[in-house]
């Protein structure tokens, strides 16, 4: 498989690598009703850390889960055991949903040695593979150096001029229901639809029913009809930059070179005033 995805095959035969740090990532909508963390004491992949996408985060901005600093983020993973030379495999609960935010994490920071579990924990327990609960091993810390590539974030500004100039495509994650502006958002103060010019490729359409993510022929057809050209910059969002770390892990698997995530996504443009809004298709 591809250096930035990994099968659950795989994973069982490399459980007890030394030199495996496994995450779970999972993370659900405010409107979900769901507790990650405590779901994850229920049940677990063997030796795997919960990662929290809200606390492992800029804490003091007013946008959900924006970026921490690279000092944050380094201090953070050392206390769960993540550092040099170790392989990060990241997975949530949903089979592919928060997984690729914590790859595209990592990714920032520059770690280059992290996938995303396919098919995730919903794959693994179909499979009848081996779980734990309860509270996850203290790991021994380790050294982590981040090396923050800014090319790889874009902010509202940038996305704006992007979208002006046409320098750059935005493809937007989320629901054809929420781009279109049919359905309320659900963070209170932020207007429904869209960027002007964004194209939509709803995350999951790029799944498959069992939650792994579809071949690259099918994802390059996906980008293709939603009139993403792939060889060309992308700029990919979504609600509050989760689901668009999926758009951009499907285009790492394409091999697309020139891509980068808004942080922000529409949490910040929907909620600013200036920020131009569009609706319906």
């Amino acid at each position: 498989m591809s250096g930035d995805l990994v099968s659950t095959e795989w994973l069982a035969a490399h459980l007890a690598s030394p030199d495996i740090a496994i995450l779970d990532a999972s993370w659900h909508l405010p409107t979900a009703g769901r507790d990650a963390k405590a779901e994850f004491l229920e049940r677990h992949i063997p030796g795997a850390q919960f990662f929290d996408i809200d606390d492992v985060s800029d804490t003091t901005s007013p946008l959900p889960h924006m970026l921490p600093s690279p000092e944050k983020f380094a201090s953070r993973m050392r206390k769960l055991g993540v550092g040099d030379g170790k392989r990060v495999i990241a997975y949530d609960s949903a089979g592919l949903f928060s997984a690729a935010r914590c790859w595209w994490m990592f990714k920032v920071f520059g770690h280059q040695d992290v996938a995303v579990l396919d098919g995730g924990l919903r794959k693994w327990i179909a499979e009848n593979r081996p779980l734990a609960d309860g509270p996850a091993i203290k790991p021994q810390e380790r050294h982590f150096t981040p090396r923050f590539r800014t090319l790889m974030v874009r902010d509202l500004d940038e996305v704006a001029a992007a979208l002006a100039s046409g320098g750059a495509q935005v493809a937007d994650a989320r629901s054809g229901s929420r781009f279109r502006g049919e359905e309320p958002e659900p963070r209170p103060g932020v207007r429904p639809g869209h960027m002007p010019g964004a194209r939509n490729v709803h995350y999951a359409s790029l799944l498959n029913g069992d939650g792994t993510i579809k071949p690259p022929s099918e994802l390059a057809a996906i980008f293709g009809s939603a009139g993403i050209d792939v060889s060309r910059p992308v700029i990919t969002t979504c609600g509050s930059g989760v689901t668009a770390a999926i758009l951009t892990l499907a285009l790492t698997l394409l091999g697309a070179r020139e891509h980068a995530l808004y942080d922000g996504s529409w949490a910040e443009w929907g909620a600013s005033p200036a920020a131009p809004v569009a609706t319906g298709a």
